[in-house]
């Protein structure tokens, strides 16, 4: 696993996230973990495709991610994760692999990406149990935490 591969998701979440939530976000450290399902987490994964390939994964506490949509939509609340807010977090996971990807390629690493997948049990978490990550501080908002399993 190559620390290269996680920096343009983590520039391009920091952006993304600036822009549509309004926050400030804050770097945790780089760390190798387990991809674990975990029931009170909201789970994005995008699949990655050509010279790197694998998933990126992001995850936030059900909560957090409630904070996140409310964010997105100007403010209004939000008190359970219905279809359009499902829709908003996973292209909020879109946004910043499509980004990313963007990034990538200016650093000579050309990859699709597959469209979003809101994960709703451990079989639709990759098996290969390792992954790059790190947690970003949304401010008020929570954490999320991005893992990028590249297997090539």
């Amino acid at each position: 696993m190559n620390a290269q591969y996680i920096h343009p998701f983590l520039e391009s979440a920091a952006t993304v996230i600036q822009q549509i939530c309004n926050v400030t976000i804050t770097r945790g450290e780089l760390g190798i973990k387990d991809v674990a399902y975990s029931e009170d987490h909201i789970w994005i994964r995008i699949g990655l495709t050509g010279q790197l390939e694998g998933d990126v994964i992001f995850g936030l506490h059900h909560e957090v991610a409630l904070r996140v949509v409310s964010a997105m939509m100007g403010g209004f609340p939000i008190s359970e994760l219905d279809e359009i807010g499902k829709s908003a977090i996973s292209e909020l996971g879109n946004m910043i692999s499509g980004n990313a990807s963007t990034l990538l390629f200016n650093q000579g690493v050309s990859i699709d990406i597959t469209p979003p997948q809101l994960v709703q049990n451990q079989e639709a978490l990759p098996s290969s149990g390792k992954a790059l990550a790190v947690p970003l501080n949304l401010g008020d908002l929570g954490r999320l935490e991005i893992h990028v399993i590249a297997l090539s």
